[in-house]
């Protein structure tokens, strides 16, 4: 997506429902009272395709419009345009793009007896993917809740993330962002439904990590 796109669709974005972490933080003086509309004679197309933005409980949002302005849910908006987007609830700030500070705290994932071998059981389940991988570290607060196979791979689920790990590439056919990762890995971003996918190759399988509600940001996952 051309850079002259995300800038112009930031200046749009305002601090809206739809920011992790923002519900009951406005309950104070610098709130003003408007009357607005909720406008859904507007529909959105992301890169040819159409897109419907949701909240993080997959509820379709409207654009609201006032005085001759229209306003969109900034998380919507910058998960389909691949911005990270958070919110600093000390400063009561918005922050599109990404922050000058590390955004986020990672712990490593401790593994009980039990859980280990159920990852064991469900990697053991392909011909020539017996080899069990698991992910190492995630976002301070998260917390790991299980592990399935499915047809072709194995879904690790967190409280707010998801890792896919399956010989296939799922990222295949989408239009998408190419990132760099932090370990020098490249990756790619792209959202074939509401929900933005981050897939990478390791080794000889592939991996792709989102945060189906939405809690965690684009910053954060990679």
């Amino acid at each position: 997506m051309k850079k002259n796109l995300k800038k112009s669709a930031a200046t749009m974005m305002v601090l809206g429902m739809t920011l992790t972490g923002a519900t009951g933080v406005f309950a104070g003086t610098q709130l003003e009272k408007i009357s607005a509309y909720l406008n859904h004679g507007i529909s959105f197309n992301v890169d040819g395709a159409a897109y419907s933005p949701t909240d993080g409980n997959g509820n379709k949002l409207a654009p609201i419009t006032y005085n001759n302005s229209t306003y969109l849910p900034v998380r919507a908006i910058a998960d389909a345009l691949h911005v990270p987007v958070s919110y600093d609830g000390k400063k009561g700030q918005v922050i599109i793009g990404e922050a000058t500070s590390n955004p986020s705290t990672l712990n490593n994932v401790s593994y009980s007896a039990a859980q280990k071998e159920a990852i064991q059981k469900a990697f053991a389940q392909f011909d020539g993917f017996e080899a069990a991988y698991a992910p190492q570290q995630m976002i301070a607060g998260d917390t790991f809740k299980s592990v399935g196979a499915g047809e072709d791979g194995v879904s690790f689920t967190f409280s707010h993330m998801k890792v896919g790990v399956s010989p296939r590439d799922y990222s295949d056919g989408y239009n998408g962002k190419d990132v760099k990762l932090s370990n020098g890995v490249t990756a790619k971003w792209y959202t074939p439904d509401q929900t933005g996918m981050l897939t990478f190759k390791l080794d000889d399988r592939y991996v792709t990590i989102s945060s189906p509600d939405h809690k965690l940001t684009q910053a954060q996952l990679q």
